[in-house]
Parts: structure tokens; sequence; C-alpha cells
């Protein structure tokens, strides 16, 4: 919304203390790619909790698939503003290069930690 027009900003639209706003429009494309990256986040800590179930049974097992998952969501969280902000800056300037390491990384570290997923539920 804008200021001029007598209407109050929207608490996202402020920048964080000492620093500009990266763009003018709260609803483009860093926005939305933050929330799914928030998303990822929260399905793999829902995950990570509920691989701890197989805890009495598993063991040690459970505990290092439990770590995995918590430390690749961390990982992704950590990570998420200087995302948001090349993604912002990238669409500012109209040049923006997709984050091909981040996606294969996620994906990779998905598709391991699904395998040991079902080697946890076969075994």
């Amino acid at each position: 919304m804008d200021e001029k027009a007598g209407s109050a900003p929207l608490p996202g639209d402020a920048p964080l203390p000492g620093e500009a706003a990266l763009h003018g429009d709260p609803g483009l494309q860093p926005e939305r790619t933050a929330l799914a990256w928030g998303r990822t986040v929260l399905t793999l800590i829902a995950a990570s909790a509920i691989c701890l179930r197989w805890l009495p049974e598993q063991g040690l097992f459970v505990l290092t698939l439990f770590g995995l998952t918590v430390a690749t969501g961390s990982a992704i969280y950590l990570t998420q503003r200087r995302r948001y902000r090349r993604s912002a800056a990238g669409i500012k300037a109209e040049q923006l290069a997709p984050d091909i390491a981040a996606v294969f990384w996620t994906a990779g570290a998905c598709v391991v930690l699904g395998a040991l997923g079902v080697w946890l539920v076969l075994v």
C-alpha cells in the first residue's frame, strides 16, 4: 500500500533496522520463495520429530537420522536471508540467476533422508 494515499505500510514492508528496503513490492517472487523455503524447513523438522518414534527400537540409527534432518533444516534456515537478499537484488537489477546449488543440495539431502527413512521402516 502507498503511504501517500494515507494508508499505513504493512509490517512485512518495513526494512530491518539500519537498512533500506530492497524493493517496493511486498508480493514479489523473493517473498514467495522465502515462504517455500520456510515450508521446507518446517517439513524437515516435522519429519525429524516423527523419526523419534522409532528411537526405542532402532537406537543410534534414529538419532543419526534425526541429527541429519535437523542439520539440513538448520542449514536451509541459516542461509534463508542471503538467498532472499540475492533474489531481491537480482529482480531489482533485472538479472537473476537461479540458485541451482541450493536446489540440488536440498534435493540430494531429501533423497538421502528419504532413503534412510525407508531403511528405518523396513529394518
